[in-house]
């Protein structure tokens, strides 16, 4: 369908960031859909894939972190945006559905039943409690006598203590003694252990949604004091929040424009890839990326603070090797030379490279934004996993691919989707500089053919989304990537409140 807009349309569109011709592209994709990717083969260890370090390569990699990381700065990256609702599902749908009467509950509602009988471990039950207190109602009483709505909408709705609003960020995870921790503030402590620069400072940048802005100011403000004095660092924290001109217009089954009771355009936010344009505007040499969820206490941090080391170590050391090679190239280079850096290439950095490669074709490929990923063995975890993929150039490169982004009904394809042996955890380190210090203009690295479409119900309308390709995946499509693996106990999110019941979650 050809996009009209009205007058009034044009003035929205203005508001948003958007164009016209950009608009209409969007809903070319809806119509067209996007293509699947086509995977060659699971990225693994027995096929190179994925690097398994030695402990010796583990030391060496620490060592040169700390080497090369001298003078350098540091920055922390942490998507954090959108509300914790989805942690709280079953208690939604609980509060919902129990009137005081279950034949067998714990048949029922065994994820509730498990949550209530734990409650006084989660390290937000003395805020439950003293928010019931406020109104006059004892926790305990209502425990007593089965009254457990009233119990889970106290934590859950907004006039109260309000975890079903907030963002995860904000929730208190972790309990040590008498204090209490958010993800947030692991996130700091986090930083300090592996993130701090030579001036002792600690840069976190944090994605949050602008309805979530002041609360997350309040925290820094309350907090940043205590870990400043206990830790012996300055703090410097930063948040955006996702740019408007990322938003993606909504459409109906038939992929006509959705408009709201007021007769404006419906947009929706384009998911975790719109962070790419966040990513973009951070200076750094160094950029750790790591989701908010996925934090432990501090007895179980050691082995996170020191494959973060090594990871950046291994990062570093490369991006010396790429400097070198690129400014090799720069000048005039022999055959001898080109062919050393074409090995190079393809043997430490897993680049596909061409036979009878120039010296112009070996610069443009090693001049590129760089990650180290870091790959946990997959224990049946949903979401991406690390692959070998073609491009519709007919590339191979490795890549980070979703579920969603695989055709599991093609014979070929989904054969090789199952092979995959690890998981993506997010678990990034990142150089974004090139060889002359300038940065680089992450939007040039993106596949925008990576994408995909899903369907949401609002009301009675069902409602077509897309989501811009995804910030590990498409969005870092074209950077020169490798593939680590890293233990399975670096890998501890956070997807329902029951999951802080965990050992890797409660006190030593």
């Amino acid at each position: 369908m050809t996009f009209n807009p009205t007058a009034e349309d044009l003035v929205q569109l203005k508001e948003q960031g958007l164009t016209v011709e950009q608009v209409q592209a969007q809903i070319d994709n809806f119509k067209n859909g996007f293509p699947k990717s086509r995977l060659d083969a699971p990225a693994t260890p027995a096929n190179g894939g994925i690097r398994v370090l030695s402990d010796k390569e583990i030391a060496r990699y620490k060592t040169q972190y700390r080497t090369l990381g001298r003078g350098k700065k540091i920055l922390k990256f942490v998507p954090a945006s959108g509300a914790a609702t989805r942690m709280f599902k079953d208690l939604y749908a609980f509060t919902a559905t129990y009137f005081g009467i279950a034949d067998n509950f714990e048949k029922d509602y065994p994820s509730v039943k498990e949550f209530l009988d734990n409650l006084t471990v989660f390290a937000f039950y003395n805020d439950l409690k003293a928010c019931m207190q406020r109104a006059d109602l004892d926790i305990e009483e209502y425990m007593r006598r089965g009254d457990f709505s009233t119990v889970i909408n106290f934590l859950l709705k907004e006039q109260y203590l309000g975890y079903g609003s907030l963002p995860k960020a904000l929730l208190k995870f972790h309990r040590y003694g008498e204090v209490q921790r958010t993800p947030m503030e692991e996130h700091i402590v986090e930083g300090a252990l592996y993130a701090k620069n030579d001036d002792g400072s600690v840069v976190l940048h944090f994605t949050i949604s602008p309805e979530h802005r002041a609360a997350f100011r309040r925290k820094l403000a309350e907090v940043k004091p205590y870990y400043e004095s206990t830790m012996g660092i300055k703090l410097k924290v930063s948040t955006s929040e996702q740019k408007h001109y990322t938003d993606i217009i909504a459409v109906d089954e038939q992929n006509q424009p959705v408009r709201d009771e007021e007769g404006r355009l419906v947009f929706r936010p384009g998911g975790h890839g719109a962070l790419i344009e966040n990513l973009n505007e951070q200076r750094a040499d160094i950029i750790f990326i790591k989701n908010i969820d996925n934090v432990v206490p501090d007895w179980m941090k050691g082995a996170t603070v020191t494959y973060k080391e090594v990871l950046a170590g291994m990062l570093l050391e490369l991006k010396a090797k790429v400097d070198d090679a690129l400014r090799t190239l720069d000048g005039k280079p022999g055959d001898k030379e080109v062919e050393q850096i074409a090995a190079f290439a393809a043997k430490e950095l897993n680049i596909t490279v061409p036979e009878e490669c120039t010296a112009a074709e070996l610069h443009r490929l090693l001049n590129r934004p760089m990650r180290v990923c870091g790959m946990v063995k997959n224990l049946g975890e949903p979401g991406g996993g690390p692959f070998y993929t073609i491009d519709t150039r007919g590339h191979r490169s490795l890549q980070i691919v979703e579920s969603a982004q695989v055709n599991h009904n093609d014979p070929q394809q989904e054969p090789l989707f199952q092979g995959s042996t690890h998981f993506n955890p997010v678990d990034l380190v990142c150089c974004t500089k090139n060889y002359r210090g300038r940065y680089f203009d992450l939007r040039q690295y993106v596949d925008p053919q990576t994408g995909f479409i899903s369907k949401k119900t609002k009301g009675a309308t069902t409602l077509k989304s897309q989501e811009l390709p995804g910030l590990w995946n498409g969005a870092m499509a074209d950077w020169i990537t490798l593939f680590v693996e890293v233990p399975v106990e670096t890998f501890n999110p956070v997807k329902t409140v029951n999951d802080l019941l965990r050992k890797e979650h409660r006190e030593n």
